[in-house]
């Protein structure tokens, strides 16, 4: 079982906070490699129990879930949602509803599934239930169509509305809760 560092463009260099749209879309791409980490982790274990190698990419999935995908919806919920409420087309606006729902939801799918994970990752467990499978594929898919919706619509909405300025200070502000968070 290869982990992370084994999936092809995982530890490529990273994009600057300077042009914060192009790293939103970047962790969406994180995030995608992290689920084929997962589903890739789900399939090994199909076949025979967890080694060394599993707990490992487990542990990856858990660590990005954990960490980072709190930081990114965190960016979403305080640069681009607040600025389509306030100015975007009423079609725009009803995807926010939306993408904002997303998150409550897709953060009970991870408090739902990372115990499968963390189990996993602990030795506790040699592979996954049928309840966590469904709970994994769960998590897996709303992110999946939230990504979309996101790069789609929202993210190409709030760039045509914000200034080169503020999309410097949404550069700084992003940058800057990561450092606090270190």
């Amino acid at each position: 079982m290869a982990t992370s560092a084994g999936l092809p463009g995982f530890n490529t260099p990273a994009v600057g906070f300077e042009q914060p749209f192009a790293m939103l879309e970047a962790c969406h791409e994180r995030v995608e490699r992290t689920l084929t980490l997962l589903a890739r982790l789900r399939a090994y274990l199909s076949e025979q129990p967890a080694d060394d190698a599993a707990r490992q990419a487990a542990r990856d999935v858990l660590r990005y879930f954990d960490m980072a995908a709190p930081l990114h919806h965190e960016d979403e919920e305080l640069h681009v949602f607040p600025l389509l409420l306030a100015r975007g087309a009423p079609s725009v606006v009803a995807l926010v509803h939306q993408l904002q729902q997303d998150h409550v939801c897709m953060a009970a799918d991870w408090a739902a599934a990372r115990g499968a994970l963390l189990a996993v990752s602990e030795g506790r467990a040699a592979g996954f239930s049928a309840q966590d499978e469904a709970q994994l594929d769960q998590f897996a898919q709303r992110y999946g169509q939230h990504i979309q919706a996101e790069e789609g619509t929202a993210y190409p909405s709030a760039q045509a509305l914000l200034p080169q300025e503020e999309l410097h200070s949404m550069g700084l502000e992003m940058a800057g809760r990561r450092r606090s968070t270190k």
